[in-house]
Parts: C-alpha cells; sequence; structure tokens
C-alpha cells in the first residue's frame, strides 16, 4: 500500500517539481497551495509526511505546523519544512515544534529524495511501534536500584544483611554504578531508618574543607569561619554517614577518621571540647584500596576498621539483562518530566543500548536516556537519536585509568597503545614501532615492562638493534 505524502507549496513549479520526485519514489502525492487548504488536505486523506513551505499566504508553515500538531493523530507526522529564509529563528521555531528536517531553496534533487525516505522510515517506525506504546509499567525498585540480574540479586542479598546490624560497610565499584543508592538503601532498611542519612563526597574537598565538613569548627578557626557550625559526623547522630571516595582522602584525614570509628569521638576544628556521636558509618570507593595499602598510601587498620561488610557493586557490561529495564524506567521518568507522550525505544536503538559498555555504568546510561529524549521529536528513540551520545570505547580492562594517579595513568595508556599497534601488525614489532614512532629498542623496553607479547624472545637490553 503506498504512503501519502502531502506538499504545502504556494510555489506551483516548485509543488509540481516536489509531486513528480516523491511520486517517482513510489509515493502518493497530495499537493496544497498554503496552509489553510493544507489543513482540509490532511483531514481527507491523512498524510504519513508533509513537506510544508515556510512562507505562504493566509497560513504560514508555523501556524500550519502549530494546529498539525495540535491533533494527536499528527502528533508524530514528520514534517518536512521548505525555506528560501534559513535563519536561527526558523530552525528554532520549526524545532519548536516538532519539524524533522529542513529543505532550502532551491532544492536539491538527492536532498529531496535522501530526506523523503528518512522522513518516511521515520513515519513508518512511529506507526509500526503505536500497539507498543501503552504506559511503561512501573519497574520494582530497591532504593532506587533497579536489576533482577543475578549479580544484583546478590547486591540486595548483602544489602539486606549490612541493614540487620551496625557494622561498617565498604561498598565498591566503578564510577556510576550506584554506590550512594546502595548507601541509602541499607540506611532505609535498617533500625536507623527514621534518623539522617547524610552523604560526603570526599574527593571534591580540599583537606582543609574537608575536616570543617565532617567534624565542623568554632567561630574564629580560620579566615571566614564568622560562626560555630556543626559538621556531618554531628548531624548524622543516631542516624548513617555515607564517605564516598574514600580512596582519596589525604594521610591527616585518614588519621582523623580512624579515632572516629575507634572511638566515636571528635573534635570541631579550632577546638578543644570532645564530642561524642552515635553513627553508623558506610564508605564507598573505586579505588583499589589493597594495592594503596600495599604502597603505603592507605591505612592498612583503617582498611580493616572499614571494610567489615564489603558489597562490591558489578560494573553495567556485567549485568547486561537489567540494560532494557533501566533504559524504560529512566524514558519513562524523563517523559513524563518533559510533559511530553509516553516514549519508546525502537529495537534499533534498544540493541544498541544493550551492545554498548558503558564505562560510565548506570550514570551513563541515565544520561545518555535524558538527552535523547529532550532531543526527539515524536515519541520514539531510535538508534540515529542515541549513536552521537555514546563515548568513544574503552578499553574494558583500563575504563578507570583516567582515576589512577597521573603516573600510573600515562602507564595504563602507553599500555593499551602498545597493545594495539601490536595486534594490528600481526606482532611484526618493526612495523609497531614505525607506526607509534618509536625505536625498536623503546618498543622492546615497553614490551617488557608491561610483558606484552613473546617478551622471551626479545633481544637483551645491551644488545644493539639495527634501527
Amino acid at each position: 500500500m503506498k504512503a501519502t505524502v502531502l506538499i504545502v507549496e504556494d510555489e506551483a513549479g516548485l509543488r509540481r517539481t516536489l509531486a513528480e520526485i516523491l511520486a517517482g519514489r513510489g509515493f502518493d502525492v497530495v499537493e496544497a497551495a498554503d496552509g489553510v487548504e493544507g489543513l482540509e488536505q490532511v483531514e481527507r486523506v491523512c498524510p504519513l509526511l508533509v513537506f510544508t513551505d515556510w512562507k505562504m499566504p493566509r497560513m504560514d508553515g508555523i501556524e500550519f505546523l502549530r494546529k498539525l500538531r495540535s491533533r494527536p493523530e499528527h502528533r508524530d507526522t514528520p514534517v518536512v519544512v521548505i525555506t528560501a529564509f534559513a535563519s536561527s529563528h526558523t530552525a528554532i521555531e520549526a524545532s519548536k515544534y516538532g519539524a524533522f528536517d529542513f529543505l532550502t531553496k532551491p532544492c536539491d534533487l538527492a536532498d529531496i529524495q535522501r530526506i523523503a525516505d528518512r522522513a518516511m522510515a521515520y513515519a513508518r517506525l512511529h506507526q509500526e511501534s503505536r500497539t507498543r506504546l501503552a504506559p511503561v509499567p512501573p519497574v520494582e525498585a530497591v532504593g532506587g536500584m533497579i536489576g533482577n540480574s543475578k549479580p544484583m540479586l546478590e547486591v540486595f542479598k548483602l544489602i539486606g544483611r549490612a541493614a540487620q546490624n551496625d557494622s561498617t560497610v565498604l561498598i565498591r565499584g566503578e564510577s556510576g554504578t550506584g554506590k550512594e543508592l546502595v548507601a541509602s538503601a541499607i540506611h532505609r532498611y535498617s533500625a536507623r531508618a527514621k534518623q539522617r542519612f547524610v552523604a560526603v563526597n570526599s574527593a571534591a574537598l580540599s583537606e582543609t574543607l574537608l575536616e570543617s565538613e565532617l567534624f565542623g569548627h568554632e567561630r574564629g578557626a580560620f579566615t571566614g569561619a564568622t560562626a560555630r557550625r556543626q559538621g556531618r559526623f554531628e548531624l548524622a547522630h543516631r542516624g548513617t554517614i555515607f564517605l564516598d571516595e574514600i580512596g582519596d582522602i589525604s594521610a591527616k584525614m585518614q588519621t582523623k577518621l580512624l579515632r572516629v570509628l575507634e572511638e566515636r569521638s571528635f573534635e570541631r576544628v579550632g577546638g578543644a571540647e570532645t564530642l561524642s556521636v552515635d553513627v553508623r558509618v558506610i564508605a564507598a570507593t573505586n579505588r583499589d584500596l589493597e594495592s594503596a595499602v600495599a604502597d603505603g598510601k592507605f591505612r592498612s587498620d583503617l582498611y580493616y576498621r572499614l571494610n567489615v561488610i564489603m558489597i562490591p557493586l558489578p560494573p553495567l557490561r556485567e549485568r547486561r539483562v537489567d540494560i532494557a529495564s533501566l533504559a524504560e524506567h529512566f524514558l519513562a521518568r524523563y517523559s513524563q518530566a518533559r510533559g511530553g507522550p509516553a516514549a519508546t525505544f525502537s529495537e534499533d536503538a534498544m540493541t544498541l543500548l544493550q551492545q554498548y559498555d558503558y564505562p560510565g555504568n548506570v550514570r551513563e546510561l541515565e544520561n545518555m536516556v535524558q538527552q535523547a529524549t529532550a532531543l526527539i521529536t515524536g515519541r520514539i528513540v531510535t538508534a540515529d537519536h542515541l549513536r552521537p551520545l555514546l563515548a568513544e570505547p574503552v578499553n574494558r580492562g583500563s575504563a578507570q585509568f583516567l582515576d589512577l594517579p597521573f603516573h600510573e595513568a600515562v602507564a595504563e595508556l602507553e599500555k593499551i597503545l602498545i597493545g594495539r599497534a601490536l595486534d594490528r601488525c600481526g606482532q611484526n614489532k618493526s612495523e609497531a614501532a614505525r607506526q607509534l614512532g618509536i625505536s625498536r629498542r623503546l618498543l622492546y623496553k615497553k614490551m617488557r615492562e608491561f610483558s606484552l607479547g613473546d617478551v622471551a624472545s626479545l633481544p637483551p637490553d645491551d644488545d644493539p638493534v639495527t634501527e
């Protein structure tokens, strides 16, 4: 069955040209000389795609587009705007009312065909998906967390066990996996649920500010301390304090925190009074604390005090079966927030979401869905909406190298680049060195350092290498 295209254009010559091109591509074409006639044709033929001029007598393009969108059955109909006056104002106004694309006069044949094909594919996608646009059923969530995968069920079990007592909890996981949500859930299900849950991002503050933030300060303790201020530990009395990014705190703060964990007491900055608190401590980190302890960068006694109950959070790429539920949940939330109709994902969009590795984990998925929801003109999020939002692929084993100290990050990046060059060249070391722009001697040195390839076959360091 042929699809109907409506052309609303006051220039008869251009209208006929467009009609011939579109009819030649297999469309049924209906014409109108202005917006008033265009709306009459909309009632008569219910087009699947509309081309409309911007400047017309009786009713211009913006008024036509506005009235077309006011009709529920044409809320998603793709509309291509034709204009000789391409400007920022035109683009903004047309996009505001959901224009699919633009054609600038004089119209190019290839552009007409390309846009028509894209718009028709979009229209058919909407048409086919209408049966799938029932309201998204509420997703069962634990403390804001969604997931039925085996790794997440293990997390939920650990949350339940941790909620039964007041032991210190250490939550481990990559950035964006939802460590604060886990901490909040533990608090919500614990005997302290009616008291405060206080969160502190340890990495966001300097040592001085963090000390004041945690323990408070007395008036005059430092420049700008014009009044006494309670710290987060005081505010969390009888409740729970969540210390995020605990692996980033200084040696001095590690010592002070250890005392609080051991004695449940501290002094405000600039104060002499010892304060006692009853508080449950939950900490989180994306660092390798065991390595930090071995390197002397993190106190072993503090590590053991924190790591009474350890909850590892899996990255999103290790629980792909949860991606669809999470994506649908975020889509329903942001569709509702923008005041628009319930949206859905096309099949290619969902496939793309489930195949992506998410170096930023759940936080990245949520941000991606939010951006796509803000930009779609209809109710379908397609793969084309999502592709520009995907980050560059990151080597899975090195997804967190940007969180490492500088020298470690540089070494990790060197390892990735050398490994990729060797793979591209089929382990041809001369060619890999040439592509990297380094000498073979330096390549051999780095291969030994990073244990890349057949290290045993490399010449010794003192063996001359002919360049």
